[in-house]
């Protein structure tokens, strides 16, 4: 038996395009539900600053509901970081530069609805949007990197979701579908790997829904329509370009029982019942048995219409591609937060400064679970350390934790891939670069191979550097038999 990975593996990193691009007032980019959302921190959560009918201003959190009247407004004295997140707009060239020098050979990044569409009702793409991206895949191309592109990265253009509710009103099927073949038509043969949602398990509230409502059912009811858009432009990817794959990108860290308590134990189904929810419809292209108990136990139930079901049969999904950060653990008083997640901690593991517990196993265990059930193949398109960096006396960052961290989840990759035989297309770090942090709108929270010169409140020169990471990764792809086999690892 050969412990390596096959040369034909795709190697690389991933952004988002609202964390990574800025120059939102560039190219003819309209605005999006992201780009009302403030600065937080660990200790703070980000804010959506809306005004009200009778003029009032206020802050709302991220994952709650809204009132019927507000709207999206930028306040004075705010630092909203998708404005100029990294500067990804203008250095886009040059960091496709260093993901080849580091050696990789994909690269996986999102779509700007918004640079595409402006409003999203437009009846055809804006000629700049689609140029822009149109250079960054023939670069990639170019350095013998395989784009990777997510069309829907939790956003929207505002105008859809002030207008219409957002997913909440099926007419975002047919707004989707247009954007998602726009892209199609201008990229086709050039794109292989489409990812039509990103982490759809895990959307909820305005700013990634655009529908004001942030109840369960809701979410459930904004999924559906989600499952239809992505089952109608798969199919039309596999009408128009045979060898071109699609999947959707799901939030899966693992959980486990807390004890073998047999609570505990069907408590862990349960909850893994809620993430699987998502991808048994767009995989297999039918409600899983248990949805109906789900919409019972939310108080509700969902609307669908006479050719729904036909429409998700025949837009199945070709792969499963997730994002893994950490392991959790679960047990029957385990309260679930947005997003179908337990919190809850291991105590039998370290963690980050942000508390996410470091388990290099539950990434193997993660790949099995998922291709036992499903036997599609497998796309590892976020994984990473977000740790505080320390800058030495020259400005260099000596992330040696992040190479031990990356050091044994390859191994477990490994791992389910020789011994397991789990399918993985690839893996792409997030994030390739340091970039604006999701949950805490921080920069402090860094994860990438490469330093890039900005604070929380984005002061800084936005220059890039090399880790100590990106010559070690360099080194592993040049020659992925240095990380080591301890024989003893591989008894089952």
């Amino acid at each position: 038996m050969k412990y390596e990975f096959s040369k034909d593996f795709l190697w690389g990193g991933a952004t988002a395009d609202f964390q990574y691009e800025g120059g939102t007032d560039l190219g003819g980019r309209g605005p999006l539900t992201h780009d009302f959302v403030s600065a937080g921190s660990k200790d703070r959560p980000r804010m959506l600053t809306c005004e009200l009918a009778d003029g009032t201003k206020k802050l709302f959190d991220v994952h709650d509901s809204l009132p019927q009247d507000a709207k999206p407004v930028f306040f004075e004295d705010f630092y909203y970081p998708a404005k100029k997140a990294v500067d990804g707009y203008h250095r886009i060239h040059e960091d496709i530069a260093l993901m080849a020098e580091m050696g990789m050979n994909t690269y996986r990044f999102s779509i700007c609805w918004s640079r595409i569409f402006p409003k999203g009702t437009e009846e055809s793409p804006n000629p700049a949007g689609i140029q822009y991206y149109g250079e960054i895949i023939d670069d990639l191309l170019a350095h013998n990197m395989e784009p990777l592109i997510t069309i829907c990265h939790d956003e929207m253009p505002v105008y859809l979701a002030n207008t219409y509710d957002g997913w909440m009103n099926r007419i975002l099927i047919d707004m989707y579908v247009k954007y998602g073949k726009a892209l199609v038509d201008a990229y086709k043969g050039k794109v292989k790997y489409w990812i039509t949602f990103n982490e759809i398990n895990s959307l909820s509230g305005f700013v990634r829904t655009g529908c004001k409502d942030a109840s369960q059912m809701a979410t459930y009811q904004c999924a559906h329509h989600m499952f239809l858009a992505s089952a109608l432009l798969t199919k039309y990817i596999h009408e128009v370009d045979e060898k071109a794959m699609v999947g959707a990108m799901y939030a899966s860290s693992p959980c486990y029982p807390l004890t073998c308590k047999p609570e505990d134990v069907f408590k862990q189904l349960q909850v893994r019942r809620r993430l699987f929810y998502f991808s048994d419809v767009m995989i297999r292209g039918y409600y899983p048995s248990y949805a109906s108990t789900l919409w019972e136990y939310f108080g509700g139930s969902i609307k669908m219409e006479e050719n729904d079901a036909q429409i998700l049969k025949e837009g199945k999904l070709d792969f499963y591609s997730f994002s893994c950060y950490r392991s959790t653990t679960v047990n029957v008083n385990t309260k679930l937060r947005i997003g179908n997640m337990s919190l809850d901690q291991n105590p039998y593991l370290p963690s980050t400064a942000w508390g996410w517990p470091i388990d290099p196993m539950s990434i193997r265990y993660l790949l099995n679970e998922v291709y036992d059930r499903y036997q599609v193949p497998i796309f590892i398109v976020e994984n990473g350390m977000g740790e505080i960096d320390q800058l030495d006396e020259n400005g260099y960052v000596n992330d040696t934790y992040r190479i031990e961290y990356l050091k044994k989840h390859f191994k477990e990759i490994r791992k389910a891939i020789c011994l397991d035989g789990v399918k993985v297309l690839g893996y792409t770090m997030w994030g390739v670069m340091d970039l604006v942090s999701l949950g805490t709108g921080e920069m402090k929270k860094r994860y990438g191979f490469i330093s890039v010169d900005m604070d929380d409140q984005g002061n800084g020169t936005k220059n890039r550097g090399k880790k100590e990471s990106f010559y070690w990764m360099q080194k592993f792809l040049a020659d992925p038999s240095i990380l080591e086999v301890d024989e003893k690892e591989w008894i089952i």
